[in-house]
């Protein structure tokens, strides 16, 4: 492998790697979105 082809490798692999860690820390310290209650559409409703 010549170098240039060495170095090209070398920078690709480095560009991807901090993409994906960015992403993953972004994914990390994110705050859960609140998740509303999908059954209480469903509920019957009750006549009072």
């Amino acid at each position: 492998m010549s170098n240039e082809a060495l170095l090209w490798m070398v920078i690709t692999e480095g560009i991807i790697t901090c993409i994906t860690a960015y992403f993953f820390w972004k994914v990390l310290i994110t705050p859960p979105k609140p998740e509303p209650d999908s059954f209480t559409a469903n509920d019957p409703e009750i006549n009072k």
